[in-house]
């Protein structure tokens, strides 16, 4: 059973959007026998699918013309997940302007711990180009209204990093 992550919180107190719980499927793992690297990605895109909802960017969004594309995503691994785990996914947007948004991702396993971290930046696009573009103005209503939600919350310990070998005197 999911740690409720929230239960202690003021309902006051903004958090990030937590996905739905989503399951470690079988064709996911890899040779090593815990999940491919890949999918991490496919976990952290269907919780930010979610996230992106809140905005108005579904499938539909489509036919007015405009999308997302990932210009970059880093990713984290902490812990290996294995077949059949259920995890959740949290969605915490960091920064905006009008054409991109920068948000950080965990994946938490159903027993509480953090799998992955990850840390993308999203543009937003018009499809007749395609090219990036503005958000249309109700959309950019709602990001900036997360992003207002979402600037009370602590900036995460793995967002920003680079990578890197630490080398000593550096």
């Amino acid at each position: 059973m999911f740690v409720d992550v929230m239960k202690d919180q003021d309902t006051k107190t903004p958090a990030p959007i937590m996905s739905d719980v989503l399951v470690v499927e079988p064709q996911w793992i890899d040779w090593n026998g815990h999940l491919n690297m890949a999918y991490y990605n496919v976990l952290f895109d269907r919780g930010a699918d979610q996230a992106f909802a809140r905005f108005g960017i579904t499938p539909e969004y489509l036919k007015r013309g405009f999308s997302t594309f990932s210009a970059e995503f880093h990713v984290c691994y902490l812990r290996e997940i294995h077949e059949g785990a259920k995890v959740r996914v949290s969605f915490q947007l960091l920064d905006h302007d009008d054409k991109r948004f920068h948000f950080f991702q965990e994946m938490i396993h159903e027993d509480g711990w953090v799998s992955a971290t990850g840390e993308g930046l999203g543009l937003h696009i018009d499809m007749s180009g395609p090219r990036v573009a503005p958000f249309p103005e109700d959309v950019a209503q709602k990001v900036k209204a997360m992003m207002d939600e979402h600037a009370a919350l602590p900036w995460p310990d793995r967002a920003g990093r680079k990578i890197g070998i630490p080398r000593k005197g550096k």
